[in-house]
């Protein structure tokens, strides 16, 4: 189930409340507290590969797109 699919569950069942708590209870995504999905790219929203060396917390990716701009510099 994706997120906005939970919401549009939300959102039809808003006015019974046992319903609505249920939903709320085994849908809503989790805050994680560690692992691989605890921390997304800013720039996609991607969770493999981030980098969050220097507080970046850029995907590997985005990081190859604008590490130039950044100032980073390719040695090799």
């Amino acid at each position: 189930m994706t997120a906005s699919s939970w919401e549009k569950i939300l959102n039809q069942v808003g006015h019974k409340p046992g319903k609505k708590a249920r939903v709320i209870k085994h849908n809503v995504p989790k805050n994680r507290s560690c692992g691989k999905s605890r921390f997304v790219c800013q720039r996609c929203g991607r969770k493999n590969a981030v980098i969050k060396k220097y507080g970046l917390y850029l995907c590997r990716q985005c990081f190859r797109e604008i590490a130039e701009e950044i100032g980073f510099i390719n040695y090799s």
